[in-house]
């Protein structure tokens, strides 16, 4: 897809055209996205997507004052404006003290790793509804499923070039290929949903159609009829495919800007012990076909493997120029943006290690209590660490599910449950984070 990629040339003429208007420094940056989506229910095509969109983002200082602007006309006389109009922006910003390129020093340096990120093959919209309707059809053929949700497939494939005034010029491209399905299960007038979906970076690395449709059509079922339970404390066990739903506000907390602004549970928690000992949580940029690989962040930082969390304890923040430049600190090669806007932070391919037992290993530890498969609604005071949750899943006694239960909120303090986390052995890298299932003992459960 880079024969239809702005050329290099556009993004470093706007460059050099925003220093003539009178910028101090500037980056560029073109993204390019194709993708085709495909749904379906009840064997009929529902509907059919395909977009094509090349857009460009502009961002200019002039000493401490920063605007960014973007347009998807890549004409000279747009391009022209779009100098003009970030530069007058620029004039009327406030200072930021802290705003400013990515030092030089801290840039990634080319050439830059293959990570494997890109399957040049195109799905036609047939074969995506053919896809669809097979995965559909697996999970209609579940005892006990009565209605389908449809079934949607898609591919897609983007580019992305940074371009800036001192000197980085860096491009990564990706693809992306889905297939989900969602299904409503029925008994007794009662109906739960269900449903699987996955996505991979190479159309082979996929699972197939029918074992996807099986797997959503056997997860409606076994919701089928659920109870409610009496409040209580006991332990809890959060499924690998949601785990990492707890431990997202760990990223938060630990995020530059969260800390520069003082308002987190961890800020003074650096060097410190925050998971139990010997338990590591990793972010691995250069995961070989990662949905969450980069060979640079959104700066044109160089990235690295970090153990962010290593035998326990916060070994970093996580940091973009902005916030590394507040703290007194280096970027972590973290930041993260879109065409517009100054950068944010996010982690690349995370994951928290795996421990000795699986999910059924960790039932049977615990003896009773409650298995965790669907979380909604979850509440966070980030500066005391607070948390609570809306959940369904299955109670389980003597290590064996019993029945399936709803209408549950489950609570507790982070920093007290993030101590007593225990992992399981069933970690699947299935997104750009990723987790073993998690038991935590002695968790408020407010039920009927």
């Amino acid at each position: 897809m880079s024969d239809k990629t702005p050329s290099p040339d556009i993004l470093h003429d706007l460059v050099a055209a925003a220093l003539k208007a009178g910028a101090d420094a500037a980056e560029a940056v073109s993204a390019h996205r194709a993708s085709l989506s495909v749904g379906v229910r009840n064997a009929e095509l529902e509907e059919v997507e395909r977009e094509e969109a090349r857009d460009l983002g502009l961002r200019v200082f002039i000493g401490r004052r920063q605007a960014t602007v973007s347009a998807s006309d890549l004409s000279d006389a747009t391009r022209a404006r779009l100098v003009e109009r970030a530069v007058a922006m620029a004039r009327l910003a406030p200072e930021d003290p802290y705003a400013g390129l990515a030092p030089q020093d801290r840039l990634a340096q080319g050439p830059h790793a293959d990570l494997d990120l890109f399957d040049p093959s195109e799905r036609t919209a047939e074969a995506l509804e053919a896809a669809a309707a097979e995965a559909e059809a697996a999970a209609l053929g579940v005892a006990g499923v009565s209605k389908s949700e449809g079934g949607h497939a898609s591919w897609s494939a983007s580019e992305w070039r940074l371009v800036t005034s001192h000197g980085f010029d860096g491009r990564h491209q990706g693809s992306a290929f889905s297939l989900g399905v969602g299904v409503i299960a029925e008994k007794d007038g009662a109906m739960e949903r269900g449903g699987e979906s996955r996505a991979t970076r190479h159309l082979s690395d996929l699972p197939g159609a029918a074992e996807i449709g099986l797997k959503a059509g056997e997860r409606a079922v076994a919701r089928v009829g659920p109870r409610k339970i009496a409040s209580t404390t006991a332990p809890v066990i959060f499924e690998n495919r949601i785990a990492t739903q707890v431990l997202s506000p760990l990223l938060g907390a630990i995020s530059g800007p969260a800390i520069a602004r003082g308002s987190s549970f961890l800020k003074d928690k650096l060097g410190q012990r925050v998971l139990p000992a010997g338990v590591d949580m990793i972010d691995d940029p250069f995961r070989l076909r990662g949905l969450g690989s980069t060979p640079f962040d959104d700066e044109g930082v160089a990235v690295e493997r970090r153990e962010i969390v290593r035998d326990g304890v916060l070994t970093t923040w996580l940091l973009n120029s902005a916030a590394a430049a507040q703290l007194g600190l280096a970027s972590t090669g973290h930041a993260s943006r879109g065409l517009a806007g100054p950068s944010g932070v996010s982690t690349h391919n995370l994951h928290l290690a795996p421990g000795e037992n699986d999910k059924a290993g960790l039932m049977a530890e615990a003896g009773s209590g409650l298995l965790i498969t669907s979380m909604f609604g979850p509440s966070l005071n980030g500066n005391t660490g607070d948390w609570s949750a809306g959940v369904s899943g299955f109670w389980f006694e003597d290590g064996e599910l019993a029945y399936p239960v709803s209408e549950v909120t489950v609570a507790g303090n982070l920093i007290d449950l993030y101590a007593r986390l225990v992992r399981g052995s069933d970690l699947e890298f299935r997104g750009s984070f990723n987790s073993p299932s998690l038991m935590f003992d002695a968790v408020a459960i407010a039920g009927k």
